[in-house]
């Protein structure tokens, strides 16, 4: 079945393959929610000369005013204004009395479907609509013009400020082949848009909110993640090196293929440190490595990197390291997932850092989302035959809390690091706490972060672990460790 691209990649996604020719399309949402914007943004994106896009307004604002307020847009190109899109307004039609029953303006939409043979043809607003005529009139009215317009394999797209209400009872909405309606919602630090796909005849849509940003490239759609079926994947009978010195040996060997890992602990303790090796490891082997932080900058990354030995910036260069800084106030979970899906999208990348998981629950705000989202994130890694390494704050002083409590059971592996007092030093230590389907060592080990994370002795005599907010050493019995495991040539 023929559709026709909106010109957004993630949008056609959503829709299923874009719009149907011939389709009819109500697009609805409150003012100021991205409508006429992206109406505009699919007529410059498929108007041609042979096949122009027809843009109608009824009594909303001037045309040289609409113009106006595009300009700022990178998608608008005054030299198409006339040759390939056209703008009509109806205003004159609406207002003559003989008008009532909108035999005039059906008339003259459908002429123009025929003759000039359209790609797309807009009604803006056709809610305006419902001013003129009486309901059983109007239902006639968009009966004639959507099943005369479908002939012409045009696409034909109503936009109004219908409510929630209007949806569910207006005559659009029960003619049109598909409905996406548009939202704004009012919320700090920043507002937030969305697209949600109420009807789609003949396409399989993706389900759910999605989220939307208007910049001056317009109208930006982002899918949400958990709207993707996961892939069905094969467990890899394979490990890879943590590339932190003394953990493989603790893990059984290293990290299995595919797994997600979560290294918990309070700030300071080494978390990112352990990011950074992880990382380096996987460039010291040749695979290509994707790093979202989300405190650390690109250039901040790259210097702590080169301290360690490790040349992210030759990495980024030669696209074997991609570094996406997220700042907190931009934080989007759904845009986040696009970044890390188009990323993944061609099966090369095979290492993923998120740095942290604190600061992604924190930008959620909607705790009832947030496990099936994590869900949903960890397999797109997963479909794409990745690793991925994720780090989340714990506390450092009282009870362990953590945003993920609840969620430990999506990950395959997860890793601990922690503070302990020792007389009067502060020291660090490091166990695995599970792993799924795979043996691993039990034991509590020193932790040393100087020159990256290393793994140290055993800890014998060690309380505390489950019951205290810190680790202590027994009383009286002091500080006992056994000889590091295994050698820095096994480690590597």
């Amino acid at each position: 079945m023929k559709r026709l691209s909106t010109g957004l990649a993630d949008l056609d996604l959503i829709l299923g393959g874009g719009l149907q020719v011939g389709s009819v399309v109500v697009l609805a949402g409150p003012p100021g929610a991205g409508k006429t914007i992206l109406a505009q943004q699919i007529c410059f994106t498929n108007a041609t000369a042979e096949h122009k896009a027809i843009y109608y307004t009824t009594l909303s604002e001037p045309h040289s005013k609409m113009v106006e307020h595009l300009r700022g847009f990178t998608f608008f190109d005054p030299a198409a204004l006339g040759p390939k899109i056209e703008y009509v307004h109806l205003g004159d039609l609406l207002r003559d009395s003989s008008a009532k029953d909108l035999n005039l303006l059906i008339d003259e939409v459908v002429r123009r479907a025929f003759d000039d043979e359209p790609v797309l043809v807009v009604i803006d607003s056709s809610k305006m609509l419902r001013d003129f005529v009486s309901g059983p009139t109007l239902r006639r009215a968009f009966y004639d013009l959507s099943s005369r317009v479908a002939h012409t394999g045009a696409v034909l797209l109503l936009l109004g400020e219908y409510t929630a209400e209007e949806m569910q009872s207006g005559v659009e909405f029960s003619l049109a082949d598909g409905i996406i309606q548009l939202s704004h919602l009012a919320r700090e630090p920043i507002d937030r848009r969305g697209l949600r796909v109420v009807k789609m005849r003949a396409a399989t849509h993706l389900s759910g909110t999605h989220t939307v940003y208007i910049t001056t490239d317009g109208v930006q759609v982002y899918p949400r993640v958990e709207s993707f079926l996961p892939e069905e994947t094969t467990p890899l009978n394979e490990r890879i090196p943590s590339g932190l010195r003394g953990l493989d040996a603790l893990m059984g060997g290293g990290i299995p293929r595919g797994d997600a890992t979560l290294v918990l602990g309070p700030s300071g303790a080494g978390k990112t440190i352990g990011c950074l090796n992880f990382i380096a490891e996987g460039l010291t082997r040749g695979e290509r490595c994707l790093y979202i932080s989300f405190q650390d900058t690109a250039n901040q990354l790259v210097e702590v990197a080169s301290a360690f030995g490790t040349d992210f910036a030759a990495a980024r260069d030669r696209d074997q390291l991609m570094i996406s800084h997220v700042p907190m106030g931009s934080l989007d979970l759904d845009v986040l997932a696009s970044v890390m899906r188009h990323r993944l999208a061609d099966r090369t990348t095979s290492r993923v850092v998120i740095d942290s998981l604190a600061e992604m629950a924190y930008a959620a705000r909607e705790s009832e989302r947030f496990p099936a989202y994590l869900r949903s994130l960890v397999a797109v890694v997963r479909a794409a035959g990745a690793s991925l390494w994720v780090t989340s704050e714990t506390t450092t002083f009282g009870p362990m809390k953590d945003p993920v409590v609840g969620l430990m059971f999506l990950f395959h592996n997860v890793v601990h690091i922690r503070y302990i007092e020792h007389c009067a030093e502060i020291g660090r230590t490091i166990n695995v706490l599970k792993m799924r389907g795979s043996r691993h060592d039990q034991g509590i080990y020193e932790c040393d972060i100087t020159g990256g994370i290393s793994v140290g002795g055993r800890l014998q005599r060690t309380t505390g672990m489950l019951g205290w907010s810190a680790l202590r050493d027994c009383p009286f019995t002091g500080h006992e460790a056994t000889e590091a495991v295994g050698s820095d040539a096994d480690h590597g």
